[in-house]
């Protein structure tokens, strides 16, 4: 058995999806790390072994759905992670 081959299925549509968003910004890798890990927290956990499985299992409506649930947990992590910076800034 290989374990090597687990892996969330949201990890890559999370960092896809800000990688498309942030991709003309030039934004500082560490803040879209922070983003993907506020992101993914907000998502439940999903592990598949291969992408070919989910792209087989999935319907049209699961597949949009979870496609709406990716954008609002990156939605949230920016709001959540700019909210921190700019309290910060005024410490």
């Amino acid at each position: 058995m290989s374990l090597d081959t687990i892996q969330n299925y949201y990890e890559r549509r999370v960092i896809r999806q800000l990688q498309d968003r942030f991709s003309a910004s030039r934004t500082n890798p560490d803040y879209l790390a922070d983003l993907a890990c506020v992101a993914l927290n907000h998502l439940p956990p999903r592990y598949i072994r291969h992408e070919v499985d989910m792209a087989f299992y999935l319907g049209p409506v699961e597949r949009a759905e979870i496609e709406e649930r990716i954008k609002k947990a990156i939605d949230f992590a920016v709001d959540f992670i700019n909210k921190q910076d700019e309290e910060r800034k005024k410490a």
